[in-house]
């Protein structure tokens, strides 16, 4: 697979620029990085409305920003988890992105500011995710959203939360999702993978930043075969919503991710799957600076369209 040349050109900045691995960086330096690294894709889109909202969550209020597009409610929504190997990542890093997603797809999106490892290692995001999306769905009239047309999302570690809390909330009866909308989801702790080892450095995430990311949020390795930490490994995946699914070739996580959609596939759930060979993880959030991120943004609002606006 040949490595996409705007991808090849963004790798080449990166490392003239000098920036280290997460690995090699304290916490602070790391989500610092983080929220830096997303001031350089420019002014977030223009949205109709946005609203900052609290709610209790398992362990204390949490914070969720909703962003609306044109028009009049209420509207179909997409509740949204962050990347950021669970560590990383903010409101602030993916407000880009999901204002985006409610411009092109035409719907609310309500992005979770879930608590973040080490400091709140695993279940403790799983938890935030779920309750975030129940939130929502019991608020949904005051909030101008359609509780019948939710579907839940996420990149990378969030779209690990996803996959997580559509089980869940499938297993305690409702409310029924519409969609997970999954954007190279990481679902198992093998870091083995033909992936893995062949993207191992140099294609922005690394082999040992997703080691590092892992001993952050499941300290304890018995932990990882659990399915909501692993959910490649949940011993049913059979009638979980729909999903729409974008993977990238130069991509540490791309064959569990492929693996994933494989027993989706297997488990009577319909799956869309979207395969970018050329793109790195991460492109999609970086959609302004990538030709196939453009893409890729087009191919999941219509995606989100179809299930959300029958």
């Amino acid at each position: 697979m040949t490595l996409d040349p705007e991808a090849r050109k963004f790798l080449d900045q990166v490392a003239a620029a000098n920036i280290q691995d997460v690995p090699h960086l304290s916490l602070h330096e790391a989500r610092a990085q983080s929220e830096v690294g997303a001031l350089m894709l420019g002014r977030p889109p223009k949205v109709e409305r946005v609203d900052d909202q609290t709610f209790p969550g398992p362990a204390g209020p949490l914070r969720i920003r909703l962003t609306y597009p044109e028009g009049n409610g209420p509207f179909p929504a997409l509740v949204y988890f962050h990347g950021g190997g669970w560590v990383v990542g903010s409101l602030a890093t993916h407000d880009h992105l999901c204002r985006a997603i409610t411009n092109a797809a035409g719907i609310a999106v309500a992005s979770v500011d879930y608590r973040l490892a080490p400091e709140n290692p695993f279940p403790a995001a799983v938890e935030d995710a779920e309750a975030a999306t129940l939130w929502i769905a019991a608020n949904a009239p005051s909030l101008g959203i359609d509780p019948a047309r939710l579907a839940v999302g996420g990149d990378s570690a969030g779209a690990t939360l996803a996959t997580v809390v559509a089980r869940r909330l499938l297993d305690r009866g409702g409310p029924p999702l519409a969609l997970q909308l999954l954007l190279y989801p990481s679902t198992n702790a093998n870091f083995n993978t033909p992936s893995y080892l062949e993207n191992a450095e140099g294609c922005m995430l690394t082999r040992a930043a997703m080691q590092w990311y892992w001993n952050q949020y499941v300290p304890t390795p018995s932990d990882r075969l659990h399915p909501d930490a692993s959910p490649l490994l949940a011993p049913s995946l059979a009638n979980l919503p729909p999903a729409f699914l974008i993977t990238a070739g130069h991509d540490p996580l791309r064959d569990e991710a492929l693996a994933y959609a494989t027993r989706l596939t297997q488990s009577g759930v319909p799956v869309q799957h979207s395969h970018y060979p050329g793109m790195i993880h991460g492109f999609l959030r970086r959609y302004s600076l990538f030709t196939q991120g453009k893409r890729a943004l087009e191919e999941l609002a219509q995606a989100l369209t179809q299930a959300l606006h029958p």
